[in-house]
């Protein structure tokens, strides 16, 4: 008998992911905010450059080859093909081991060279701490898309919550005692990120016991291909995929760099040093990057998903699928942009008490950044739609083209000393607008049922617009009315005030102008009961 559970559907996998999402991007605030007021902005900055390191090793381990595992188990399981699911697995995760030894290998022993390049020789302890987890999160990126191709999301939500609390309590902790004990903030950096090293291990350990311990041991005829033929089939989806998440996370780490040396360059005529500067910047950067990655569960579960009912023939439902996917990010991100720009100083004056200089001069960078995150998630999604329908290097190509109007434009403007660190967020702005452009159109071209982006986008954005004036508002009489009192709490409960009289307006408006479609939330765990309660149609 199987021990395998219940295939999700699409939404519901998504919705599984979501909220697990939910959790650990509370538990990633709970984390970093607490950390920037501890470590302030060069602490920042050393944790920053560290993590852009780590993130593309990370990249180029787990990025493509696990959502070819999680497609080729996705069709192999929708056409009953277990062996076949079986061997895949057993042949992928060699693979994976491997790939993720040489990668922490590399990452460790080359820390010094590595933090020098970044021009942030402080980086080093960072750098050194994080080079473990790159092997364990290889072998984990292979064990979630594995049982994400059988639509099974738990284990992975599990894993993730798992690998954040340890984040959290352990990282936390270290930053907070090693400068205590008057180690620099370098170190403490290094501390905080030795939490997600501790995680990554915890969360292997998991899977590995979840696997064992729910093997499918269900029969079946069904004679797999060799090994070598299974594997290329891997590569030959995964590498594009890995190229073109790689090209962006190549183009990042670049990006630091040049930010850190144009700095440098005209060190002396700036109002703080480079790596403050550059901290300062980081503080906004983290909180554009908490919409986007409620995209991530989505796209997770629109892959093999859309694979599958490809794989059947099914491309009614394939195009069903990706409408729906459409339609919730459409939903979610731009209210979330329009509100992070709005209140852009009010929200990090709040949530980084203990660094009031580091947030008011982050404040115009999330304004512009707020904007830029409506577009990453857009990307993100269309990014996964060309890749479910076969055109893996589209992104490759729409992603660089984006990424090289960054560095370019980031030279010419934190270059020159009258714009500085200003220049950052512009060019991150400008990076995504060319790629989702060029993503739009590719979508529409090679979509069976052309996508109507006026019907898709128009009433969400007007919804938003107001929803920002409305906080804007409420913010700003509610300022006024608690001026004279502690300005840190006035600053606090008024924007407060500002997001829920936001998020008040911005749900009416979704149910008035009729956004949100019953067909978006009917697979959604009590979908039925919302669909009601909404009124949907």
């Amino acid at each position: 008998m199987s021990n395998q559970p219940k295939k999700q559907s699409f939404l519901g996998g998504a919705a599984i992911l979501a909220s697990a999402v939910v959790i650990v991007k509370l538990i990633g605030a709970v984390y970093k905010i607490p950390l920037g007021n501890i470590i302030g902005d060069e602490g920042k900055a050393h944790f920053t450059v560290a993590y852009n390191i780590y993130n593309l090793l990370l990249t180029v381990s787990t990025a493509g080859l696990p959502l070819a595992i999680s497609k080729l188990t996705s069709e192999a399981h929708a056409l009953g093909r277990e062996n076949e699911k079986r061997k895949l697995f057993r042949t992928a995760i060699w693979l994976f081991f491997a790939l993720g030894l040489v990668l922490s290998l590399f990452m460790f022993f080359g820390a010094a060279q590595l933090a020098g390049f970044m021009n942030d020789s402080l980086a080093y302890w960072s750098i050194k701490a994080l080079a473990p987890a790159v092997f364990c999160v290889c072998l984990l990126a292979c064990m979630r898309g594995y049982t994400q191709g059988q639509g099974n999301m738990k284990p992975t939500a599990i894993s993730q919550v798992l690998e954040a609390l340890c984040k959290l309590t352990i990282g936390l902790s270290l930053a907070w005692y090693f400068l205590r004990l008057g180690y620099g903030v370098e170190i403490s950096a290094a501390g905080a990120i030795l939490g997600v090293t501790v995680g990554t291990v915890l969360s292997m350990f998991f899977l590995i016991f979840y696997l064992l311990t729910h093997r499918d041991r269900s029969e079946s005829l069904d004679v797999p291909e060799s090994s070598g033929t299974l594997m290329k089939k891997v590569l030959t989806i995964g590498i594009p995929i890995t190229l073109s998440n790689s090209a962006m996370s190549i183009i990042t780490l670049i990006d630091s760099k040049i930010v850190l040396g144009r700095l440098g360059s005209i060190a002396e005529l700036l109002p703080d040093t480079p790596t403050a500067l550059y901290g300062q910047y980081t503080f906004g950067m983290d909180l554009i990057n908490l919409p986007p990655s409620f995209v991530y569960p989505v796209t997770m579960s629109l892959i093999p998903f859309a694979a599958a009912a490809v794989a059947r023939k099914d491309h009614e439902g394939a195009n069903r699928i990706i409408s729906s996917a459409f339609r919730l990010i459409a939903i979610l991100a731009i209210p979330a942009g329009v509100g992070l720009s709005v209140l852009s100083g009010p929200i990090l004056l709040t949530l980084y008490p203990a660094q009031q200089a580091s947030a008011t001069a982050a404040g115009p960078h999330l304004r512009v950044l707020g904007i830029a995150c409506i577009f990453i998630c857009i990307m993100t999604l269309t990014n996964a739609i060309l890749q479910s329908y076969g055109h893996e290097r589209i992104p490759i190509c729409t992603m660089l083209a984006g990424g090289l109007t960054k560095i370019v434009l980031n030279y010419i403007l934190v270059g020159n000393p009258n714009i500085n660190i200003h220049g950052a967020p512009v060019s991150t702005l400008c990076c995504y607008m060319v790629i989702v452009a060029l993503n739009l159109f590719f979508v529409w071209k090679y979509s069976p049922e052309k996508p109507r982006y006026l019907q898709l986008f128009t009433k969400p954005v007007i919804a938003s617009v107001l929803m920002g004036g409305a906080a804007w508002a409420v913010y700003g009489f509610a300022s006024r009315l608690l001026a004279g009192h502690s300005a840190y709490g006035a600053n606090a409960l008024a924007t407060m005030l500002g997001i829920l009289a936001g998020v008040a307006v911005y749900a009416v408006l979704v149910i008035a102008m009729r956004i949100l479609r019953a067909e978006d939330v009917k697979s959604v765990p009590h979908g039925e009961k919302l669909i009601k309660l909404l009124h949907l149609k």
